[in-house]
């Protein structure tokens, strides 16, 4: 009878997935179509498949019809390849994270560029070295932090972005989720001397170099060089100076420096800036972006919206959290993990969708298509709150899982709990209440009014 279930079982998976594929194409096309008839050319139908919607139905087209798709053709010039490969069904995505040795991390040569030679754990394969600086670096920023400090901190900056009681409403980046992201940088990190903007500025162009620049960009190139060498500098002189002037501040900074005086390997004063220039860029950019993707996608979810509304009026956190989850589940950071194969192997061997991958391929597993699999989520499509955290692929997985994930699970709630607070929260009228990228690929500006 058992095997009777899962062959019935088995069948209606597949049934599904071929149902869900074939719709998807067809939206697909009529997107396409209706972008072109508008007026809008060629430029408008790509931006519309290559929206948050319009991912989704590629990567259920794909799971359906072509879930691991090798190509010979090159799409990430920033990186050597020889070829692409795109995964799409969730156990095939985390075969190519688990499998280290067979798909590497990339992001090396360019991470040489920002730090001036040296490397980050996030560009290291699995070494002594990775071992090594993963662990200073958990010495110094603690999980007992969470409560301690980084709560603490980013309730005080985000209720402070919303203490005027005639604020009616708000430029959400501006206002917000920028200042907080860079207080995490100033304040718990340490790093005082260089102005805000220039904080901003400094890990949004390093980070689209380094994550973002997949057609190899000159102008993002020359941005990012600049940014980088003025970052070092910055970093070098925050050193220096609390080298000469230790005071009685307890922030990662100081941890570093106390690593050092006890002789621990690998955190020279290079050592110290370089670890903390990767810090400085994945703090930034990705707690603003994420907290205004959240915003956006509630903002269309009226149901989800005044859940995440009495959550943060009733001080329930853990509610609050697994609704931002949920929403950043459908439109996460990174549709896409990296990786590229060191060797000709396959993935999902001993299945009928098995491919062999060339050595050299850039393969793109999709977290956003893993969690939107239905052969692993239950009812993918439905806004759930408070799903296994196993459904979730938001701070990527595997040996380099987001360093910072377990900061992001509670900086962007946290940021976001005061202004859902407020009553009547809705979308500033026209193009100012959808988020305005201004030619950068992070969120710049965004509108919302509310009461007080």
């Amino acid at each position: 009878m058992a095997a009777i279930a899962a062959f019935f079982s088995s069948t209606w998976l597949a049934l599904v997935i071929f149902c869900t594929g074939t719709a998807a194409v067809l939206r697909l096309v009529g997107t396409s179509l209706m972008a072109l008839m508008a007026g809008k050319g060629k430029a408008g139908a790509i931006a519309a498949v290559t929206s948050p919607e319009g991912l989704k139905l590629v990567f259920a087209a794909l799971r359906a019809f072509a879930p691991v798709l090798v190509l010979k053709r090159v799409l990430v010039k920033s990186y050597p390849n020889k070829g692409t490969a795109i995964v799409s069904r969730c156990s095939d995505v985390h075969e190519v994270i688990d499998r280290e040795a067979d798909f590497e991390v990339v992001y090396a040569p360019r991470m040489a560029v920002v730090t001036n030679g040296g490397n980050f754990f996030l560009g290291m394969q699995d070494s002594p070295t990775y071992a090594r600086d993963v662990s200073n670096m958990r010495l110094v920023i603690r999980r007992e932090d969470i409560p301690g400090r980084v709560v603490p901190l980013v309730k005080a900056k985000a209720e402070a972005a919303l203490a005027d009681v005639t604020l009616r409403k708000l430029d959400v980046p501006q206002q917000l989720s920028l200042p907080v992201a860079t207080a995490l940088v100033t304040d718990y990190f340490g790093l005082n001397g260089a102005t805000e903007t220039q904080l901003i500025n400094w890990a949004s162009s390093m980070f689209q170099f380094l994550f973002l620049d997949l057609g190899n960009d000159p102008n993002v190139t020359a941005s990012a060089t600049i940014a980088a060498t003025e970052c070092r500098a910055f970093l070098d002189a925050a050193v220096q100076n609390r080298k000469q002037h230790a005071g009685p501040q307890d922030d990662i900074l100081t941890r570093c420096l106390a690593l050092q005086a006890a002789g621990f390997p690998g955190m020279t004063d290079l050592d110290i800036r370089n670890n903390l220039i990767g810090m400085v860029i994945g703090a930034i950019p990705t707690t603003s972006s994420a907290a205004v993707r959240v915003l956006n996608q509630l903002l269309d979810r009226p149901q989800a919206l005044a859940a995440a509304a009495e959550a943060a009026r009733s001080n329930n956190d853990a509610a609050l959290a697994a609704i931002v989850f949920e929403a950043l589940r459908f439109d996460p950071l990174n549709p896409v993990i990296f990786r590229r194969a060191t060797k000709t192997t396959t993935i999902a061997r001993g299945t009928c969708r098995a491919r062999t991958i060339p050595e050299g391929t850039m393969v793109f597993a999709s977290n956003l298509s893993a969690m939107f699999d239905p052969l692993t989520v239950v009812s993918p499509g439905e806004f759930r709150a408070g799903r296994p955290a196993a459904d979730y692929i938001l701070w990527g997985v595997g040996l380099h899982t987001c360093f910072g994930g377990h900061i992001n699970s509670v900086s962007i709630p946290g940021l976001l709990k005061p202004l859902l607070a407020r009553p009547g929260l809705r979308r500033a009228a026209g193009a100012a209440g959808r988020i305005d990228s201004a030619g950068t690929p992070f969120p710049v500006h965004f509108w919302v009014d509310f009461q007080n």
